[in-house]
């Protein structure tokens, strides 16, 4: 099975299903964030279901009180949506309200620069958090693998670890696996490439050796 999740975010519907069409042999899921739903509409996550037949995780990292996250995860689950990502950082209450819906993955820590921040510091409490929940996952950076060996370490073994930021972001495939994720999410690196079904490949060969 594929440890490779491809990232799709771009704005437009036809670029979007060829992409993932030529690409899905290699990948185990397909992430739409906020730029493809607002430029293709909600209806494009049941297109990609059908076209790729695989997983579809709804990144729409949910941070709101628990019943507005519950009316945006109510129908985006309705569209189709395997996984939809949540905040941890607002509470338990609000990531019960999506995990009461579907399958949940938690952010208990992100990719870029600015994470060290202000999530960084409270990683512990939203690994605390997620052993209490028990989501299907969470969310950690790739772009420092360190980090992701010190969630595994941490985190309950059947609560899978995700790790966006591969490619482009800077972060290691193999690196990051070895370090204890389960699944590395890869956008510009495959969709903005001139190949992105050889580029989806190549990744899948390297990963599938760890």
């Amino acid at each position: 099975m594929s440890r490779l999740i491809l990232a799709l975010d771009v704005y437009e519907r036809e670029k979007a299903l060829e992409i993932a069409e030529c690409t899905a042999e290699y990948l185990w899921a397909v992430k739409v964030n906020w730029p493809l739903i607002i430029g293709s509409g909600l209806g494009i996550i049941t297109e990609l279901k059908q076209v790729t037949g695989l997983p579809i995780i709804a990144d729409l990292k949910l941070a709101d009180i628990p019943n507005t996250n519950k009316l945006i995860a109510s129908r985006v689950f309705e569209a189709g949506a395997d996984y939809i990502i949540a905040h941890g950082f607002v509470g338990r209450d609000s990531v019960k309200a999506v995990m009461e819906l579907g399958k949940t993955i938690m952010v208990v820590e992100m990719s870029h620069p600015g994470a060290k921040e202000f999530i960084q510091p409270v990683t512990d409490k939203l690994i605390e958090m997620a052993n209490e929940l028990r989501p299907f996952g969470v969310i950690a950076p790739a772009t420092r693998p360190e980090r992701v060996a010190y969630i595994r370490e941490r985190l309950k073994p059947e609560i899978k670890i995700l790790t966006p930021g591969v490619g482009a972001q800077g972060g290691d495939a193999r690196a990051v696996l070895k370090a204890g994720a389960d699944y590395i999410i890869v956008g510009r690196s495959i969709y903005a490439s001139e190949n992105p079904r050889e580029s989806a490949k190549r990744l899948y060969e390297e990963i599938e050796e760890v």
